[in-house]
């Protein structure tokens, strides 16, 4: 299961990410925000990274209106790599080396087209389990 969330900023990305989350059937649970009316974007975040840290959700997507608010607060919670991507290739890149569990967006940067290609890429690239990458890891 994807945790997902967002602030205001990011509550339109949001909607259209979970409709791409339905058209393959990946299940998600939503931690809000619920409209876009104006919320504290670290309540949701942290929701979302407690969830990725228990286990509750295998990953979460995380967005506000840059991402950079929501990935400091993700990484704040034990055991949650959040990654900010943009591009695809960091995307990509995140999760083979890092073994991101949590992926940040920023909505009035990255175009919906965009955001979904980068959430795709995150969703199905393994972590390449390579020993240089999990020494490293472990070292967080």
């Amino acid at each position: 299961m994807i945790g997902i969330g967002s602030d205001h900023g990011g509550f339109e990305l949001k909607q259209e990410i979970m409709k791409y989350l339905e058209s393959k059937s990946i299940e998600y649970k939503d931690f809000g925000c619920y409209s876009v009316d104006s919320c504290d974007y670290p309540n949701i975040g942290k929701e979302v990274a407690l969830a990725v840290s228990t286990k509750e959700c295998e990953k979460g997507i995380l967005i506000c209106g840059t991402g950079i608010g929501m990935s400091m607060v993700a990484n704040k919670v034990d055991g949650v790599r959040a990654a900010l991507c943009g591009d695809c290739f960091s995307a990509e890149a995140t999760r083979e080396h890092n073994d991101a569990n949590v992926l940040a967006l920023g909505a009035r940067v990255t175009g919906a087209g965009l955001a979904l290609k980068i959430v795709d890429i995150f969703l199905n690239t393994p972590f390449s389990n390579d020993e240089r990458h999990i020494k490293r890891i472990s070292m967080f």
